[in-house]
């Protein structure tokens, strides 16, 4: 007989192996020592690196403590406290649990730990410099755990060999530490680095210890987010559109407390900022999510990093809608500041990052002249959608179909005065609060009188705020009311058409003919009748009332060629593209004189929608330059 190729491995090379998986670098060992500290209900955690972990890392706790029977039995494989039955895998609430972390550790570096139970006058002391002989001691110490790992990756001299400098290195093991003490505000952290104390987190609210971790303004900057269900609750912060970043690694997920990477939570986050993200930029966040554990996998890997959810469509759409309302929840115009110190060629526009905005406080904003019937025109030609296509309000049909305004009848004069509309259109200012609070309320200034509002080389519209002026770019802010207006006539299926005099004979390219075909029941929901003959020739029956008169063919040829381009370049959803293509060229252009009327009803329509700030395809719409910014450049101190 043949002798056997296949044996079995002894245990301690087993054991090196298998710590492979778990300890990777100093980093995982302070990973798994905090964690293990917070699952003995420790108040006050401190860790002591050198050399960046590569000669001693030490993690000192005040929790329960251990026996000296459960420290011997700590250091074994599979050797846990945490759970004991299949049934306690479905309901893991506590970090650890695979019983894997401290022998790993044992079998690639100098182990040493000295505890003591809360209740007990005596401590043990164990020592394993070998990664099999433990010795004993006992001895008085203090109330806790104390762990000390020694020339980590000793007996492992090739992994030893890959660990990075001992900058990359620190950097890794602080930003662990950062995450750990995040979701952690009601226990003590601190951080010494050869010897040098580098962080210091007392105990605190969460808001509390974001500031400690980043910065005494930070909250400025941030969004709060806040969603309670039966079934899954979200809450935290995402970024201002102002402080977004280049990195990735400035998203802080945590699932039941414990810090996870999700590429699904990450996605619908980034999607929820819709347009509001360019290329290479992402959102920072920080957001805690308490789930079911049953419905939520962390087993994956001994990391414990990754997550696999029960219904990851679900969760998907729940932080996507969410993010998306919490975003709608504030006013997101940047505020700009002319900045000459950065450069010493010249000066220009930049952020103001950190201007503190109040949940649902939209009043800095410009208040609006409720419309009457000589606008009417504006909005058929123009197509602001501050009403579902085609119905109407008694009020508005009120304004449409009477000769003279109610308020001008019942305030009327019995003899004849100069400019008899001028008191009245004053009185006409109204207050509007919409349901969604979408663009609270507008109050004119003290002396009663309408603020200004002024359009710029006929392309942007300037209009007086409560902390200064707004800027808004006409076209851009027109392609976002017709945008979502598009969007919502896809879902609503009430297709609006206003029918042509004359029917338009338009002969096609054989692609584009085709293209047509594809969409023509999203071209019927926006409005527009077409008709197909043979030799890819259309006709043109009716078109959405958002088209010119006299445009009809050429607004067509134009959404199809835009939406081919998008397609070529950006690959979008075919209802998204032909939405942002429709909105890009039926949209008022610059150049195009508006009337004071127009502009404010334009004004008004766009804090109607639930993205206001940026344009279907990225551009910003808004910006504005506080009072405080003007009085600085003309030298006023008060």
């Amino acid at each position: 007989m043949s002798q056997s190729k296949i044996k079995i491995l002894p245990e301690n090379i087993a054991n090196k192996i298998a710590a492979g998986e778990v300890v990777q670098r100093p980093e995982s060992v302070i990973k798994e020592l905090m964690e293990n500290a917070l699952d003995a209900h420790a108040e006050n955690i401190d860790v002591i690196v050198k050399r960046a972990g590569k000669a001693l890392i030490q993690v000192v706790d005040d929790g329960d403590g251990m026996s000296e029977e459960d420290a011997v039995l700590s250091l074994q494989r599979h050797a846990t406290s945490k759970i004991f039955t299949y049934e306690d895998l479905e309901a893991i609430r506590t970090f650890g649990f695979r019983g894997e972390a401290l022998s790993s550790i044992t079998s690639v570096s100098q182990l040493e730990i000295k505890t003591e139970p809360k209740d007990e006058e005596i401590g043990t002391h164990l020592k394993i410099e070998d990664g099999v002989t433990i010795v004993k001691e006992k001895g008085s110490f203090a109330k806790g755990t104390s762990i000390i790992v020694k020339n980590l990756f000793f007996n492992t001299p090739a992994r030893r060999n890959f660990l990075k400098s001992d900058a990359t290195e620190l950097k890794h093991i602080t930003e662990t530490f950062k995450k750990i003490s995040l979701s952690n505000p009601k226990v003590s952290f601190k951080f010494y680095n050869d010897d040098d104390l580098l962080f210091d987190y007392p105990k605190g609210s969460r808001d509390d210890r974001i500031k400690s971790v980043f910065a005494d303004n930070m909250l400025d900057a941030l969004i709060e987010v806040k969603e309670l269900t039966d079934y899954i609750s979200i809450s935290g912060y995402v970024a201002k559109p102002a402080f977004l970043k280049k990195s990735k690694g400035e998203q802080y997920l945590y699932i039941n407390n414990r810090f996870v990477s999700s590429k699904q939570v990450n996605h619908a986050v980034f999607s929820a900022y819709e347009n509001l993200l360019d290329k290479g930029d992402y959102p920072f966040f920080i957001l805690f999510m308490e789930i079911d554990p049953s419905r939520v996998d962390i087993n994956v890997h001994p990391s414990k990093l990754e997550v696999k959810f029960g219904d990851e469509k679900d969760i998907y759409v729940f932080v996507h809608a969410v993010i998306k309302k919490s975003l709608g929840s504030y006013d997101l115009v940047p505020s700009m500041k002319i900045d000459s110190e950065t450069r010493a060629a010249g000066e220009k526009l930049s952020f103001n990052n950190f201007q503190k905005t109040e949940r649902q406080n939209f009043s800095d904003r410009p208040f609006v002249e409720h419309p009457s019937s000589s606008e009417r025109s504006f909005v058929s030609s123009q197509g602001t959608a501050n009403r579902e296509q085609g119905s109407y309000s008694d009020k508005e049909i009120d304004l449409l179909f009477s000769n003279l305004n109610p308020e001008i009848k019942k305030t009327a004069p019995k003899s004849e005065v100069n400019n008899p509309f001028q008191e009245v259109e004053q009185r006409e200012v109204y207050h509007r609060s919409n349901s969604s609070s979408r663009s609270g309320e507008f109050e004119s200034d003290s002396m009663g009188n309408t603020s200004f509002i002024i359009q710029l080389h006929n392309k942007y519209i300037l209009s007086q705020i409560k902390s200064g002026l707004m800027i808004i770019d006409q076209h851009v802010a027109h392609e976002r009311i017709l945008y979502e207006k598009a969007l919502k006539s896809f879902n609503a299926d009430l297709p609006f058409s206003q029918q042509l005099l004359f029917s338009q004979t338009l002969q096609m390219d054989p692609g584009d003919y085709a293209i047509l075909k594809e969409l023509h029941s999203h071209l019927t929901k926006l409005g527009f009748e077409i008709k197909f003959f043979s030799k890819n020739t259309i006709v043109i029956d009716g078109v959405p009332p958002d088209v010119k008169i006299g445009t009809e063919e050429r607004i067509l040829v134009e959404i199809i060629d835009e939406y081919k381009k998008n397609q070529r370049e950006k690959q979008l959803e075919e209802r998204d593209n032909l939405a942002k293509s429709f909105s890009c060229k039926t949209a008022i252009k610059s150049g195009d004189k508006l009337s004071e009327k127009e502009m404010r009803l334009l004004v008004d329509q766009l804090f109607a929608t639930s993205m206001p700030y940026v344009c279907p395809h990225g551009r910003p719409i808004i910006i504005k330059i506080p009072l405080d910014e003007f009085d600085r450049r003309f030298g006023r101190t008060s």
